[in-house]
C-alpha cells in the first residue's frame, strides 16, 4: 500500500466514523471516541508522508547547490525555515521533521545503488500509522546520540524495542521511555552526566511585589528527598481532607496542590530551624533507589529513584545510601517474606516496597508511589482475597474508583516483582477487551 493510499484509507475510516453528523457537537460519546481515534490515525499517516517530503526539500536545498537550492530560490535561508513558514511551526519542529525524514528514507551509496533506511523499523511504524512524527523524532535523536557508544547491534535492538514500546503512549510518556533507554544504551555515560547535572543545581531567592520567589533546579540526587517529602505531605493533606467531618464547612481545606507544597516547604524549614516538631505528616514518604546487584557490586550501570525519571549512576547510589533516609532496593539480593496469605488484612511495608518495584507507582496512570495505596484485586472481604503480591496492585484514588465503578478488570502475569500488570477494559471501551500493559513494565526497554 502506497503512503497516499494508506492516507486515503484512513480518511475513509474517519468519514465512516463521522457518518450522519454535520455538527461535531452532535456526535455521540461512542462517535467522539471513534472520530478521535480516526483523526489520530490520519495525522500519523500524514506524518509518514510529510517526513519524506521534508527530507526531499532538505535534499534539494543542500548547501552545495548554492543558488540552485530549493529553499533559497523561494527566499529562505535553509529548508527548516522554509518548512516552518509553510507549516506554521517553529524552526526547531521543522528541523526535527527533516531529521525523521532523513532517518527513515531509503539511502544511496556513492555509486547510486539503493540502501535500506537508517532506521527501517521506525520507517515501518510510521507507514503503518503506529508512530507519530514527534515520537519518531525523539527516538531518532536518542539513537543518533548513542550510536557510537552503543554500537550498531545494540542501536538496532534499541530501535526495535523503542518503536514497539512507544505505540499508544503520549509524548510525555515517550520522553520518560527515552530517559530510561539512554541509560540502557549508554550506561557508561550515566555517571559523567550525573556530575554534569549536579554542577548545574541552583536555588535562587528574590522578593518582588510582596512575595518571595524561589526558583530551584536540582539534580536527581539532590531533588529526590525534596520530591518525596513534598509529595508525601500533599498525599497526607488530601487524605485528611477526604476524612474531614464537614468538607463543605467555611473553614474546610480548599488549598490547591501548589499551595499545599508551599505550606509544606515552609513547615519543613521551620522544623529545621526549631527542630522541636515531631511526626511531620508525610504519608509514609520514602526515597527508594533501585539497582541490580551485579551493577552495584561492579560499580557500573545505572539506578532509578522512585518518583524521578532521570537514571543515576552507581556513585550517586553509594552517596545516597551513606547519607541515610534512603531505602536501597537491590534486585537479586536477599529480601524478607513478601507473601502473607490471609494472616494480615493490610499490605506490609515490605510488600508495598515490592509493589512499588513492580508497579512503579499507580499501575494504571503512572502517578508516583507516594500518591498511591496498595489495593486487593480480589477483595479481602467480598472475595476472600489474599494479601499477596499476586493479589495486590498500587492505584491512586482516581484510578481505584475508575476500576471499580467502570467495570475494568486486572490480571497479573508472573510472580513477584517481575510480574506484569494488565488492565482489561470493559466492552463499551473496547469491544475485544484487549489487555493494556500497566505498571513499570510499560517503560522497560532492556532487551
Amino acid at each position: 500500500m502506497s503512503k497516499l493510499t494508506a492516507l486515503h484509507e484512513a480518511m475513509t475510516r474517519l468519514d465512516e466514523a463521522w457518518a450522519g453528523v454535520d455538527d461535531p457537537n452532535d456526535l455521540s460519546r461512542e462517535q467522539l471516541v471513534a472520530v478521535s481515534e480516526r483523526i489520530a490515525l490520519v495525522q500519523r499517516r500524514l506524518d509518514a508522508v510529510h517526513v519524506e517530503v521534508a527530507a526531499g526539500v532538505a535534499r534539494e536545498s543542500r548547501p552545495e547547490l548554492g543558488a540552485e537550492s530549493l529553499a533559497k530560490q523561494h527566499g529562505f535561508r535553509n529548508p527548516a525555515t522554509m518548512l516552518a513558514a509553510t507549516m506554521g511551526v517553529s524552526t526547531g519542529d521543522a528541523r526535527r521533521l527533516i531529521a525523521v525524514g532523513e532517518g527513515v528514507e531509503p539511502r544511496r551509496d556513492l555509486i547510486g545503488a539503493r540502501l535500506p533506511a537508517k532506521y527501517p523499523v521506525i520507517r515501518s511504524s510510521l507507514e503503518a500509522g503506529r508512530l507519530s512524527a514527534q515520537a519518531a523524532a525523539m527516538i531518532i535523536a536518542l539513537l543518533d546520540r548513542c550510536r557510537i557508544a552503543a554500537g550498531a547491534e545494540r542501536i538496532a535492538e534499541g530501535e526495535r524495542v523503542l518503536a514497539d514500546s512507544a505505540v499508544g503512549l503520549g509524548l510525555d510518556e515517550v520522553r520518560k521511555l527515552i530517559t530510561r533507554a539512554e541509560a540502557w544504551l549508554d550506561p557508561d555515560g550515566v555517571e559523567p552526566r550525573d556530575e554534569e547535572l549536579r554542577s548545574q543545581r541552583t536555588v535562587t531567592i528574590f522578593e518582588r511585589g510582596g512575595m518571595i520567589h524561589l526558583n530551584a533546579k536540582l539534580d536527581a540526587e539532590s531533588g529526590a528527598p525534596v520530591v518525596a517529602a513534598l509529595r508525601g505531605y500533599v498525599t497526607a493533606a488530601f487524605a485528611a481532607r477526604k476524612d474531614a467531618v464537614d468538607p463543605d464547612a467555611p473553614d474546610a481545606d480548599r488549598r490547591t496542590v501548589p499551595m499545599i507544597q508551599a505550606d509544606a516547604l515552609s513547615m519543613f524549614c521551620a522544623h529545621a530551624l526549631g527542630c522541636t516538631a515531631k511526626g511531620l505528616p508525610l504519608a509514609g514518604a520514602t526515597v527508594v533507589v533501585r539497582m541490580n546487584l551485579e551493577d552495584l557490586q561492579a560499580g557500573t550501570g545505572s539506578a532509578l529513584i522512585d518518583g524521578v525519571d532521570q537514571p543515576v549512576g552507581a556513585g550517586v547510589v553509594r552517596r545516597m545510601a551513606a547519607g541515610g533516609g534512603v531505602i536501597p532496593c537491590v534486585l537479586g539480593g536477599d529480601s524478607e517474606i513478601l507473601d502473607w496469605g490471609r494472616e494480615k488484612r493490610l499490605f506490609t511495608r515490605a510488600q508495598r516496597l515490592a509493589l512499588v518495584e513492580r508497579d512503579g507507582g499507580c499501575a494504571m496512570c503512572g502517578l508516583p508511589p507516594e500518591m498511591t495505596r496498595a489495593h486487593h484485586i480480589r477483595w479481602w472481604q467480598r472475595h476472600r482475597g489474599k494479601t499477596d503480591l499476586s493479589n495486590g496492585v498500587l492505584l491512586c484514588e482516581t484510578c481505584h474508583h475508575r476500576i471499580h465503578d467502570n467495570g475494568w478488570d486486572i490480571r497479573i502475569d508472573g510472580a513477584g516483582v517481575g510480574a506484569r500488570v494488565w488492565f482489561i477494559p470493559p466492552p463499551y471501551v473496547d469491544r475485544d477487551r484487549t489487555p493494556r500493559l500497566g505498571g513499570r513494565a510499560r517503560f522497560d526497554i532492556a532487551a
